[in-house]
């Protein structure tokens, strides 16, 4: 078997002892849930890069390459945009100091509004999931040279992930994420010259590739192509602007400063790595064009790791196959603990009579990191594409949850009935859509768009409109609500 799959394997049982030795520290649910708000900076930019980039990266990214050339870009931008936005409230999140966006929601619009929030958060977590667990099946099956088939490589990657989140929640993943963020870093520095001189440089890949895939938007790439990657760039700017996975970590720093310094780090290491992601997959994609079939849709998620197998040295191979099977299992681990964190603080604590014991409450939520893996890996066993289970994933988020929050933080005006009504009509626009271009006859919902309109535009006109006129016909905020957001500065006296 391949020398490959021994490396990643034994890198994988590595990571397992440390895990169980970090699992020791665990004493309580601030811990599990917060890392007992303790990561200083280097630990909090390893985190957040390991945090974003994941299979939505290495596969659902190198997928939308192979269609859609470099115009592909549009999908990170999206998340480039969102962190800058993200750097100027990171030290209101952290100090804020809660464990979920939900404990946000219920102080601007109330318990309902925690709870709609936590259904949406639930729905699209547990998707990401699942396309980290067919990743890590890509993953292991390239690895082995096909002796593990992609089935039992997705079961094995769910195990891992379920297993290192079960064990010690926050405190395992922050410091997994440091060796895996290094690793991630330095694997796609080291392979893009490899790739580039392997596929013939640009001149050759000019000849072998459509004009298209050099093109700012890739003309081909949906009906209309300019909404299309506008809706990939809107889908992955909204979704970090108020994902919770993000905002746990901010939770999780020792300072505010930490935080904020940690998002300037996080954001150069993200930008680089989804930039040389894209390069690595159309040079590989000139390479390998004849050898995938992109009627498959999964065909295309594997050019990265073809890539670490065919055309860089194999030390470096290693390096990247090892970046790839990295940020499934830190993502996996990111995306799994925040559904169960929400579970536990927005519906069973704010809902439950009785208080539990800290050791009860630890041991409850490592039970539904359980149910919600094994219900992410059924759902991995039914996915055909990683990147339209990411957009369908990022689009429900980013239009029922991050409107609302980022009102929440930065609007004044925003009232509990706007909230309220953002999130619930969002939720259900991106259902109702969803569920129309699945019924809609294919040549009517092309690449699930129905009518050729991604749905993510109706959807986040529809819940920013209840938004802004619902909050403007209600009646506004008292002072004494927002002071929590807005404190008032203290006026110097002359």
């Amino acid at each position: 078997m391949s020398v490959y799959l021994w490396i990643i394997l034994a890198y994988l049982l590595v990571l397992t002892g440390f895990n169980f030795y970090r699992a020791r520290r665990v004493k309580n649910q601030e811990d599990f849930m917060v890392a007992g708000r303790s990561l200083k900076t280097g630990v909090m930019v390893f985190t957040l890069i390991c945090t974003w980039i994941g299979s939505g990266t290495f596969i659902a990214g190198a997928e939308f390459a192979s269609k859609a050339g470099f115009s592909a870009l549009w999908l990170a931008a999206g998340a480039w945009v969102g962190i800058i936005a993200i750097y100027f409230l990171a030290e209101k999140i952290r100090t804020f100091g809660e464990y979920t966006i939900g404990d946000i929601l219920e102080v601007r619009y109330g318990p309902t509004a925690r709870l709609v929030g936590a259904f949406a958060l639930i729905i699209s977590f547990t998707a990401i999931v699942s396309y980290q667990f067919v990743a890590g099946g890509f993953i292991l099956n390239v690895a082995s040279d096909g002796a593990i088939p992609s089935s039992v490589g997705t079961i094995i990657a769910a195990t891992f992930v379920i297993l290192f989140t079960a064990l010690g929640g926050m405190i395992a993943i922050a410091y997994t994420d440091l060796p895996n963020g290094i690793i991630i870093l330095l694997a796609c520095l080291l392979s893009v010259p490899f790739v580039y001189l392997a596929a013939g440089g640009f001149a050759q890949a000019t000849q072998v590739l459509d004009p298209g895939y050099f093109a700012v938007v890739n003309e081909q790439f949906g009906t209309y192509p300019f909404l299309k990657v506008g809706g990939y760039f809107l889908a992955t700017m909204l979704l970090l602007m108020g994902v919770q996975s993000m905002y746990q970590k901010f939770y999780s720093a020792r300072t505010p400063k930490d935080a904020k310094k940690a998002v300037l780090f996080w954001t150069i290491g993200t930008v680089f790595v989804e930039t040389v992601v894209v390069v690595i997959a159309v040079f590989a994609y000139s390479k390998f064009k004849d050898q995938l079939d992109l009627t498959i849709p999964k065909e295309g998620g594997k050019l990265v790791l073809m890539a670490a197998k065919s055309l860089v040295p194999a030390p470096v191979g290693v390096l990247l196959l090892g970046a790839a099977c990295a940020v499934v299992i830190s993502t996996g681990m990111n995306y799994l603990l925040s559904p169960t964190t929400t579970i536990m603080r927005d519906v069973y604590q704010r809902f439950s009579k009785k208080e539990p014991t800290q050791k009860k409450m630890v041991a409850l939520q490592k039970v539904f990191v359980v149910i919600l893996g094994v219900i992410a890996f059924f759902l991995a066993i039914k996915l055909t594409s990683v990147l339209e289970m990411a957009f369908f994933a990022y689009t429900i988020y980013g239009v029922a949850i991050t409107p609302a929050l980022i009102a929440a933080l930065a609007w004044k005006r925003a009232t509990k009935a706007g909230g309220l009504a953002s999130i619930i009509s969002g939720t259900a626009a991106v259902i109702a859509f969803k569920v129309l271009a699945e019924v809609l006859p294919p040549h009517l919902a092309p690449l699930g768009d129905p009518w050729g309109i991604p749905i993510i535009y109706p959807a986040l006109a529809i819940s920013l409109g209840s938004l802004i006129i619902v909050s403007l016909l209600t009646e506004k905020p008292k002072p004494e609500e927002l002071e929590k957001f807005f404190p008032k500065k203290n006026k110097i006296q002359i």
